[in-house]
């Protein structure tokens, strides 16, 4: 069971089912309701210890009744979250989601400006017998932190590239993996074609580099070009962590030792099945789902 050590960003989420998604300023009914835990890190720290992996998960949460929820269900996934930092006066960060009939999102998040920034007390990932480290951007000195300790080391260093992506580029140059969402890859570099917006970014990265870009696939820079890899044809009912999921099954996938074409494919299995359920992270498929799910594929 291999370790893979997790920062970033945990939050309770609301999440609210509708017909379709608001377009105006009025009152709208929903058909269903739940409160799940998410957040990127989180999300991928819950989808490693679902696929066989054992997961620890730094993150900041307040001293509120939000915070007791968040580390609650991430520990009944088997997290182990003693690395979970409960910060005085702060809040929990929290979202409101909506969520469509056809498995769209809209996300509005609200992290407290007050959590403390200082990632010094972060375990290096070697002291927690880690095989790799994944962060995402939401908490920038705490995934530079982390990704630094693991190229010291000689671990996969895996960063969720959402947004938003500090412009200086030093989280990216920090990870030897980075997989870019779509949107975020935009951004960060003004161009709105996926393909060539990675290949214009890759050459200034030392390491791996792609972008998820839904149903699509995956595009990734290797040798010198770019590689598509296709994505999987399954009903989408819910989208929410799906890319979470991904990028948490990639690092299990490099932690276990297999190559980035492999982790890939492993990584979008897990999503293909996850959008397929509702419930955010608790759509997660367990291993032998996904194996099954790949066997069947002749992907095994």
């Amino acid at each position: 069971m291999p370790t893979v050590f997790c920062v970033g960003h945990a939050v309770q989420d609301f999440v609210f089912s509708v017909p379709v998604l608001p377009d105006r300023g009025e009152k709208y009914r929903a058909t269903r309701f739940e409160s799940v835990g998410g957040g990127p890190a989180a999300t991928a720290a819950a989808a490693i210890a679902r696929l066989g992996g054992r997961a620890v998960l730094a993150a900041r949460v307040g001293d509120d009744a939000a915070a007791e929820m968040i580390v609650a269900e991430l520990a009944a996934y088997g997290v182990d979250c003693a690395h979970v930092r409960r910060c005085s006066g702060c809040a929990s960060s929290v979202s409101a989601v909506i969520v469509d009939a056809r498995g769209e999102r809209m996300i509005v998040n609200h992290l407290d400006p007050a959590l403390p920034a200082d990632a010094t007390w972060l375990p290096g990932p070697a002291d927690l017998g880690a095989a790799a480290v994944l962060a995402d951007t939401r908490w920038p000195e705490g995934a530079l932190d982390a990704l630094g300790a693991a190229r010291a080391v000689a671990l996969p260093g895996v960063l969720d590239a959402d947004r938003p992506i500090p412009p200086d580029g030093a989280l990216l140059r920090a990870a030897s993996h980075v997989a870019f969402g779509a949107d975020a890859l935009t951004d960060f570099t003004g161009i709105d074609q996926p393909q060539r917006a990675l290949a214009e970014v890759a050459r200034g990265l030392p390491g791996w580099c792609c972008v998820t870009v839904g149903g699509e696939g995956v595009y990734a820079f290797e040798d010198g070009g770019i590689r598509h890899y296709a994505g999987f044809d399954v009903e989408v009912v819910d989208t929410l962590g799906a890319g979470d999921v991904w990028h948490g099954a990639f690092a299990l996938a490099l932690a276990e030792g297999r190559d980035e074409a492999t982790a890939v494919g492993f990584a979008s299995a897990a999503a293909a099945l996850k959008v397929q359920r509702r419930g955010g992270r608790a759509g997660c498929p367990s291993r032998a789902e996904l194996e099954a799910f790949l066997a069947a594929r002749g992907m095994a």
